[in-house]
């Protein structure tokens, strides 16, 4: 079995957040999946490029309570420099009128989620994951390969990451993804994470989770093994048995 638990570190700084974890198996790769079916996942992002607009009426990405939420959390631990939560990243193309675009139905689907809710989503592959699959606040030292990078650049002290037994999986708590545990088209076992951090928006991640299974079973062509949320009174769940 394989677990992924939520360690008291992070929850001495962040008490109210709110973990969706959802599990799913199965996921066909883009040539198993009828055109149609792909054909939706692109209109769905796209739809989802201009519902995002809503999350950032201020042009000034900064005053957007959307980014400023996380620009504040992540002020709770170290980073490294000038690092902002994924979903930011994804409202500043809005800003920039430059949609997120198309890449396989998987992508696009969470992609998809992630914009109309305001919320990150992470996507890892659940068979790469080594041990039990964290998060916490680290003592630094822990390797990590970024996608799309050649050198591994390492947890810092006091980092709040995803771990596992073999090294880091996603640093600076949603930022950016390691290369060993990338869900790619051909991956058909993955675990789809979404953070809330304002306890005002619970139903908000419920819904974005419910979304996300959705499109996993219609789109995607997969089942669910396990759908989860985690909060300081919950703080582990499985994510393979």
């Amino acid at each position: 079995m394989k677990k992924f638990v939520v360690e008291d570190s992070f929850w001495e700084l962040f008490p109210d957040v709110t973990i969706g974890v959802l599990v799913v198996d199965g996921i066909k790769p883009t040539d198993q999946i009828d055109p149609e079916l792909v054909a939706r996942a692109e209109k769905e992002l796209k739809r989802a490029n201009i519902a995002a607009r809503k999350w950032v009426p201020d042009p000034t990405i900064s005053k957007n309570e959307a980014a400023a939420v996380w620009r504040e959390a992540y002020r709770k631990f170290k980073t490294k420099k000038g690092v902002r939560s994924s979903v930011e990243n994804l409202l500043k193309r809005v800003l920039k009128d430059n949609p997120v675009g198309h890449i396989n139905p998987a992508v696009d689907t969470s992609n998809a989620v992630s914009l109309t809710y305001a919320l990150p989503i992470g996507v890892e592959n659940v068979d790469a994951i080594e041990g039990t699959f964290r998060l916490k606040m680290t003592e630094g030292g822990d390797e990590f390969l970024a996608v799309g990078e050649e050198v591994s650049d390492p947890t810092l002290p006091g980092e709040i990451a995803y771990i596992d037994d073999a090294g880091a999986v996603c640093r600076c708590w949603n930022w950016r993804d390691g290369q060993r545990t990338e869900a790619t088209d051909e991956t058909p076992h993955c675990m789809f994470i979404m953070e809330n951090i304002d306890p005002a928006r619970v139903d908000d991640l419920h819904a974005a989770i419910d979304q996300m299974e959705a499109y996993a079973t219609e789109i995607l062509g997969a089942h669910t093994t396990n759908k989860d949320y985690l909060t300081i009174d919950h703080k582990e769940t499985l994510i393979d048995e």
